[in-house]
């Protein structure tokens, strides 16, 4: 992403570089030249066994086979479809689409939060005296921290303030990158049904319903609006990366304790870089209050109740109740417990200059309850380098291989070439290279609100300049990496 300031009262501008379509080979994905490769060893065969007649009558296949590689839909190649429609088809024929939570007796892990999916070996552990929650993943290697946090409201800010904090936003993803012990780090930001609890028990604390006239007034008022609000929520979440930090976690006492040291060590770190970007944290959640927001991601409904059996003011849940009760899978959306959830891909971001506040119309479209995720992938230096110099050498091959063949040059390589070289120079200035993937759930009571909440979220997306793209046959997966603050790859 690359941003200009031109002066300091004037609106932070970003634009982001434009996304590549190139693929490994000579435009083809791996999944093409997958299929290309085994087609063409297949018409060598049949060559030598049938001659060209064996090879003619089989004209449907070869036409089949180009049709998988030249198609697309949705953005993608018929072949890259295949993968994805097989582990679902599979999945449906297991019985897999539907999950469902059974009681058992059968002794339980502590800390496991009964999550469906690729998602069921996580459970969350807490720090030696209990200052510090994190969700472990073994799979991945990752202990898993989540801070709430919250901030004045951007689009209210003067255009210095707007800079300062975006610039510090940066500093702080910069800092954490520069470790190299985090994984990835993830932006949650969320509406959730209100039940009114907490204006009721402000009003309660706070105010005197025996007050002539004002006191029935807001008691009405309460009673009316409290249910009806969706307030907005931001999570961060940081996901310490064990391997990568063996040497620090082994010098702090190895295992979860050494783990928790270090970990513990990078959310200092990002509660001072956060306050320089206009953040406020809120204290690092325990495990209860991790397991209550995932609870209510699969369960809005049952923030109410969260809400009335907290004694502390913030919702909490039992690791074991976290998960869902029920979830059905549909190529589309899914159905959980009381809501219905359908996940998009941001596919491309602005490329024109626009404003730093351009999430603005999606995060407020009016009636909408919805998720957005933000994770930031940090990548070694030498690593990034790798990549930048293979783009650069692969462009200027094709640039080569049209010139050779009389072919008109291709505005899009240009383009893609300015911005590979924009991100070298930036490497070599000593900036962090951070993958950045943004994914939107939105969520509804029926289906035919849901409808209604994607046409109106898509709408806001022309207007944000950003390109959303439904996922098919992934819901379910999506769904886990888009509203849960897990910071999963």
């Amino acid at each position: 992403m690359r941003s200009d300031a031109p002066h300091p009262d004037s609106p932070h501008t970003v634009k982001f570089p434009h996304r590549s379509r190139r693929g490994v080979l000579l435009r083809l994905s791996a999944a093409q030249l997958i299929v290309v490769a085994a087609t063409g060893l297949l018409l060598l065969a049949v060559l030598l066994y049938s001659g060209v007649t064996g090879a003619l009558t089989l004209t449907p296949l070869w036409a089949l086979v180009l049709a998988g590689v030249f198609i697309r839909h949705r953005g993608r190649a018929l072949a890259d479809w295949a993968p994805i429609a097989m582990r679902y088809t599979l999945r449906r024929f297991r019985g897999q689409l539907l999950w469902l939570s059974r009681p058992s007796t059968r002794p339980q892990r502590e800390g496991l939060l009964h999550l469906p999916g690729t998602a069921a070996s996580l459970r969350v552990v807490t720090a030696p005296g209990g200052y510090l929650g994190a969700i472990h993943d073994p799979h991945q290697g990752t202990l898993t921290a989540v801070v709430k946090v919250s901030s004045r409201a951007f689009a209210l800010l003067d255009p210095t303030s707007q800079s300062g904090n975006v610039s510090g936003w940066g500093r702080t993803l910069a800092a954490l990158a520069r470790t190299g012990h985090i994984a990835r780090v993830q932006v949650l930001e969320r509406t959730v049904p209100d039940s009114g609890d907490a204006l009721n028990r402000y009003w309660n604390e706070h105010g005197d319903a025996e007050t002539p006239l004002a006191g029935p007034i807001y008691s009405d008022l309460l009673a009316a609006a409290g249910p009806a609000a969706a307030p907005h929520e931001a999570y961060v979440a940081l996901a310490l990366d064990l391997k990568a930090a063996r040497r620090l976690i082994n010098q702090a006492g190895g295992g979860l304790t050494g783990a928790f040291a270090v970990l513990s060590q990078l959310t200092v770190t990002f509660d001072q870089s956060a306050r320089n970007s206009g953040l406020m944290p809120s204290g690092w959640l325990p495990a209860t209050e991790i397991a209550a927001v995932i609870r209510t991601a699969y369960d809005p409904q049952s923030s109410a109740a969260l809400d009335r059996w907290s004694s502390s003011g913030r919702p909490q849940a039992d690791p074991a109740a976290a998960g869902p009760v029920v979830l059905v899978e549909k190529p589309d959306r899914i159905q959980t417990d009381s809501a219905h959830h359908a996940t998009f891909w941001i596919e491309n971001w602005p490329r024109i200059e626009t404003s730093s506040g351009f999430l603005h119309q999606i995060l407020f479209t009016t009636g909408v309850r919805r998720s957005l995720s933000l994770t930031y992938g940090p990548e070694s230096l030498d690593a990034a380098l790798k990549d930048v110099q293979r783009k650069k050498a692969t462009v200027i091959a094709d640039a080569a291989e049209r010139a050779r063949k009389g072919q008109v040059d291709s505005e899009e390589d240009s383009v893609e070439y300015a911005d590979i070289k924009q991100r070298e120079r930036q490497l070599i200035a000593g900036h962090a290279d951070i993958a950045l993937t943004g994914l939107l759930t939105v969520s509804a009571d029926s289906d035919e609100q849901l409808n209604a909440a994607c046409a109106a979220i898509e709408t806001a997306a022309v207007a944000a300049l950003v390109d959303l793209r439904p996922l098919t046959w992934q819901q379910a997966e999506a769904f886990t990496h888009a509203a849960l603050p897990l910071a999963r790859s």
